[in-house]
């Protein structure tokens, strides 16, 4: 007997660390270092995905503000308008098979471009693996 497949939904972060574009570099990096991720949604007031940003993203940034003495910057400034994202009911083989030829380590879910929670590289692997011994 075959299983359902396992969704998006299913393990996906629901409360998950978002910022929005007036957010600080320096609050960005300060919230990724917490919850240990390596990039994060950007949103607006009603939690519409407006972009993502990543650690990479802000690195020569920070680099320059840190150590050239260069202006401090925002998110909005610095963040990706084109972002990848998955649905909540997206099987997550599906999303796996994309994995290997897409490169993110964090995909937004969203639904009716509201942002609904977030999945990781991680969370993935973990299913699978834990999909192995059953």
């Amino acid at each position: 007997m075959n299983k359902a497949p396992v969704t998006v939904s299913e393990i996906m972060s629901k409360d998950c660390y978002r910022i929005t574009g007036d957010t600080s570099v320096a609050s960005l990096v300060a919230g990724l270092a917490l919850h240990r991720l390596p990039g994060a949604p950007v949103v607006d007031k009603h939690d519409h995905l407006v972009g993502f940003i990543s650690e990479q993203d802000v690195l020569g940034k920070l680099l320059d503000s840190s150590y050239h003495g260069g202006e401090p910057a925002l998110v909005r400034e610095l963040m990706r308008h084109e972002v990848l994202t998955v649905a909540p009911d997206k099987s997550i083989v599906d999303l796996a098979q994309e994995m290997l030829g897409q490169k993110p380590k964090i995909y937004p879910v969203v639904d009716h471009e509201r942002l609904v929670g977030i999945v990781t590289r991680h969370d993935i692997l973990g299913v699978l693996c834990s999909m192995r011994g059953s």
